[in-house]
């Protein structure tokens, strides 16, 4: 186990996996070129796409990646190629467009809340579509629960630090994990893709922006 620091954390790293997470994608080279710009793609990025560093987007973050390897076993991600459908949460569907390219405008992307898992990914060449699932008993139902009060304006400004913290160990967790000991990964061989274009989704992450501070 070492010890490093990562937006001013300082974080525990097992050797099973590490935190500095990255994959590959293969994109376009010019507006209407052709496919072979070869790009690494860093948490750290998807950090400042997103706004800040949390449980869900490392969440997203490690299980999306699992899903594409599976859909591109040589761990190249054509990110002209993918589709993806994700749950409504804001730190999920930030991580299913930065990481595919998929876009709602596009037809490549929507976001639902009927089905089972945090997404469903599709490789378009060859229909090839995996569910993405996080494995019972892996998130602390308390993260959840705190976080519906929040939603609800219900959390006091010291209990939402608790929330924090929470959500903190959890990122932590997920870091330390091989994602196979996380997510479990289904193939749906009858997937049809039918997008559901609704955009009234509640961005839950900024519902607290002007929340007292705790004093304590």
């Amino acid at each position: 186990m070492k010890k490093i620091i990562l937006f001013g954390w300082i974080v525990f790293v097992t050797n099973s996996f590490t935190l500095a997470q990255s994959l590959k994608v293969n994109d376009t080279d010019f507006s209407k070129g052709r496919l072979g710009n070869i790009q690494t793609v860093e948490l750290q990025d998807l950090v400042k796409f997103h706004g800040h560093l949390c449980d869900g987007l490392v969440e997203g973050f490690v299980a999306l990646q699992y899903g594409l390897y599976q859909l591109f076993p040589d761990s190249l991600i054509d990110r002209t190629n993918v589709r993806i459908v994700s749950k409504p949460s804001p730190c999920l569907t930030d991580v299913a467009v930065y990481l595919t390219g998929a876009r709602y405008q596009f037809g490549t992307f929507y976001v639902n809340s009927d089905f089972d898992g945090l997404y469903i990914v599709q490789r378009i060449d060859n229909q090839k579509t995996v569910n993405i699932l996080r494995k019972p008993n892996i998130k602390p139902e308390i993260i959840d629960r705190m976080g519906e009060q929040a939603i609800a304006g219900n959390l006091a400004p010291c209990d939402l630090e608790k929330l924090r913290k929470l959500e903190d160990d959890y990122t932590l967790f997920l870091q330390q994990n091989k994602p196979e000991n996380l997510f479990e990964l289904k193939t749906l061989s009858e997937f049809v893709w039918k997008p559901v274009l609704k955009n009234d989704f509640t961005k839950t992450d900024i519902l607290n922006k002007n929340a007292e501070r705790c004093n304590k």
